[in-house]
């Protein structure tokens, strides 16, 4: 046991007696920001869709860039955290992120999408040291029983974050006013490499603001006091190597189906929100991306009203009961989107938000809890390598939305949502069971 703060007392397993609340507010602001550059990637698939003349294929590989980095460095994150503190991930994660949108500054000077990839991938691998240390340090910096609710209340200020991203890229990277496609198609010669070397100089302006307040947490961050929320083991030899945790976590079927379901999950939101602008678009020709925007604005209020929602019914029913009626309605409505040939798809498209709003903080925690707390740093860094879900699930909706149309594309999201409805269900079976074992013992 050890003592923190006076009053705050950590326990063998790593949890404590009590949120510290300046702490935990601080360590969520942090969900924000990698939100934010998240929201910022949809404004750029658009853009660059546009001005280097991609398919929607091509234009999804800025996920791919974006969430691939997470596959990679998840477990290297993890291992950090593991041999160090989840602070020191925090700050390494903060630094990383930095340099990511520095290199923002080259990239729209060469105006090359490969340099632009370059830059989105440094980024996330940045905030995938931030997911990997902050997802399982919000579930820990408090009460075991709380540890979801604790996770959903990080998750709502994520979902503030979003609307802050897409708001930086529409007004700093949209122009009011201007169809990049139709002007590309009008000019030629100089006249076009100088709009195009405009327009690319745009995408630069949100990501000065993000390196200030960037800058600004990791400062407050670095000289406030954390704690360790890390499991003690009694002895040395008694902590697991990284083959026994990959041993066991390979044995562990719970956590196998919890990594499966994060990575249709966060494909799904990551592929709905990818192509919420495009599919605006084609359903009303007339609009231009600084308008079509504004539906993936309401999309991301209807992320944050979603969440505010789940908070509230987490404290009538099971999170299992909430998540299998937000997904049966999700799947629903994604099918919807997919099969009603009209403007209405699009904002049964930006509904589908509210219900994507707990599913990740849910799996994350449900996944969590299914192995030993002694793996609990190594299981979470396998939680946010499954978000390469994000770099996979894009990728396939935009190549069938190449061949068949955007709009019957949104069916792959939709059987997505089927994969989360399962898993809940599952898991609601497996925790009446294990009460009915106890009950009979």
């Amino acid at each position: 046991m050890y003592v923190y703060k006076n009053t705050t007392v950590q326990h063998a397993d790593g949890y404590l007696n009590k949120t510290p609340l300046f702490q935990f507010l601080l360590l969520s602001s942090v969900f924000a920001l990698w939100s934010a550059a998240a929201a910022l990637n949809d404004v750029l698939i658009t853009q660059f869709k546009s001005i280097f003349d991609l398919s929607n294929f091509a234009s999804a590989l800025v996920q791919s860039a974006f969430y691939g980095a997470y596959f990679l460095v998840a477990i290297p994150a993890s291992m950090v955290v593991k041999k160090t503190s989840y602070k020191l991930a925090i700050l390494l994660g903060l630094a990383l992120y930095i340099f990511g949108c520095l290199m923002f500054f080259p990239a729209s000077h060469a105006g090359t999408y490969t340099m632009f990839l370059a830059a989105i991938f440094c980024i996330a691998i940045g905030l995938s040291f931030l997911e990997t240390s902050c997802n399982t340090y919000s579930a820990m910096i408090g009460e075991p029983e709380r540890a979801t609710l604790r996770l959903n209340v990080s998750h709502t200020i994520n979902a503030m974050g979003y609307i802050i991203g897409l708001l930086l890229g529409k007004h700093l990277i949209f122009q009011e006013g201007v169809d990049v496609e139709h002007m590309m198609s009008t000019l030629t010669g100089a006249e076009l490499a100088m709009f195009k070397e405009q327009v690319l100089q745009q995408t630069l302006e949100p990501y000065k603001w993000l390196v200030g307040i960037i800058a600004t947490v990791a400062t407050l961050i670095a000289i406030t006091e954390y704690p360790n929320c890390k499991a003690v083991a009694d002895k040395k030899e008694e902590q697991p190597s990284f083959g026994e945790t990959l041993s066991y976590l390979a044995g562990n079927a719970r956590f196998f189906k919890g990594i499966v379901t994060q990575f249709a999950y966060v494909g799904m939101q990551v592929a709905v929100w990818s192509f919420t602008i495009r599919l605006a678009l084609e359903m009303d020709s007339t609009m231009v991306e600084h308008d079509a925007a504004n539906y993936l604005l309401y999309a991301f209020i209807m992320y944050f009203l979603g969440k505010l929602l789940a908070n509230y019914l987490f404290t009538k029913t099971s999170q299992e009961n909430v998540l299998m009626g937000y997904s049966a309605i999700g799947f629903l409505c994604l099918i919807y989107v997919t099969f009603v040939p009209n403007f209405s798809a699009v904002w049964v498209a930006v509904g589908t938000s509210a219900l994507f709003a707990p599913c990740w903080a849910t799996i994350f925690a449900s996944t969590l809890q299914s192995v030993d707390t002694r793996y609990t740093e190594t299981a979470g860094g396998f939680v946010v390598m499954s978000i390469i879900g994000g770099a996979a699930i894009p990728v396939i909706q935009g190549l069938l939305a190449d061949s068949v149309g955007m709009q019957a594309s949104f069916l792959v999201s939709a059987l997505c949502f089927a994969i989360v409805f399962f898993y809940f269900m599952s898991e609601k079976k497996y925790k009446q069971a294990f009460s009915y074992k106890v009950a009979e013992a």
